[in-house]
């Protein structure tokens, strides 16, 4: 019985090691090779991914993948970025254009299967909703019977809009537009009476789009969910891991008070936890196929997701958007990271 114990030991020992450092793949392989990585994002949603009359990309979506190259390459700028319209997105992933999406994309299980793509975390939880212009007197998405909408094509917005109305037995007249530049255009032009979208979005255009944001409501009703996040093609696990794991780092560094300001003071940390998230205890990195400072390059150059969060979005940006959903599991929210360990 003992031989049998001791052998079943081995075995074990041997799984271990054999997964203890990671193998890299086809896509993994082209961005190293390359020196940089190809992010696809959105053609322009303040907050999110915008750039500005330089050329610089800022934004949430934008800090996602500068947090995923600082885990890669130990430098968060190493990324080019491709503008992808909602219809483009997904072309621009399957054919090789871009190495991933962090583009206000909703996690659905068609996406997930059907088109061979691996989501792999949630970097803001999002639900549809519906701006008006004030003038309509309008307080409800349940008095929009007989409106014109403002959408894109080629979202889960489109699907839900029209599941809305035929659930509370509604009719409407969609305005289908493929730019959000353009969609955006037609609202505040009058072309149409509602603009729907993810609350963020509508939040982001009342603010850095409206004419006069006074003069725009959002409506209170939010009739989907919309887990946004980033999305790599099936076929690259180690790549998949690094692209999680780097979402996570950020979120677990937040639970643990390292913030980009402090990061070196916590390098001297005793906690073994921190000793471990910081690579001050080794180990994590070469399970990654990494740098042993994947973290710690993460959290100086771009911070912990709510300092991510709260300059690009939260109060301390134009959108002043509150956590929310958004906050950490400790604080009633929904972002929850596994122990790096």
């Amino acid at each position: 019985m003992l031989k049998k114990y001791m052998a079943a030991g081995v075995v074990a020992a041997a799984l271990v090691g054999a997964a203890g450092t990671a193998h890299a793949g086809k896509d993994l392989d082209a961005v190293k090779a390359r020196g940089s990585l190809i992010c696809g994002v959105s053609t322009g949603v303040a907050g999110f991914a915008a750039a500005d009359s330089q050329g610089k990309w800022t934004g949430l979506d934008v800090d996602t993948c500068r947090a995923i190259a600082a885990a890669i390459f130990g430098d968060a700028d190493k990324v080019k970025y491709v503008p992808t319209t909602a219809q483009q997105r997904f072309t621009a992933l399957q054919s090789g254009e871009v190495d991933l999406l962090v583009r206000t994309t909703t996690w659905t299980l068609t996406r997930d299967t059907a088109l061979g793509f691996d989501f792999t975390g949630v970097n803001y939880y999002d639900g549809q909703g519906f701006m008006v212009n004030k003038k309509l007197g309008v307080k409800s998405a349940k008095e929009l019977n007989g409106a014109t909408v403002c959408v894109q094509p080629g979202t889960t917005t489109e699907l839900n809009l029209a599941d809305y109305f035929r659930a509370n037995k509604m009719t409407f007249k969609p305005v289908v537009i493929e730019k959000v530049e353009e969609v955006r255009a037609a609202f505040f032009a009058g072309r149409c009476d509602v603009f729907t979208t993810d609350a963020s979005g509508l939040y982001s255009t009342r603010a850095a789009n409206a004419p006069n944001p006074d003069d725009y409501v959002i409506l209170p009703e939010i009739i989907s969910k919309e887990p946004l996040g980033p999305l790599v093609r099936h076929g690259d696990n180690q790549f998949a891991d690094i692209v999680r794991w780097s979402l996570f780092a950020q979120i677990e560094a937040e639970e643990y008070g390292i913030t980009s300001k402090n990061v070196d003071e916590m390098l001297k940390s005793d906690n073994p936890t921190i000793k471990r998230i910081l690579g001050v205890t080794p180990g994590m990195g070469k399970a990654l196929g990494v740098d042993e400072k994947w973290v710690y390059n993460i959290i100086k150059q771009v911070g912990n997701y709510g300092e991510m969060f709260e300059r690009n979005v939260g109060m301390g940006s134009p959108l002043k958007i509150a956590r929310g959903q958004n906050a950490l599991w400790t604080q009633g929210g929904l972002q929850y990271a596994p122990p790096i360990r």
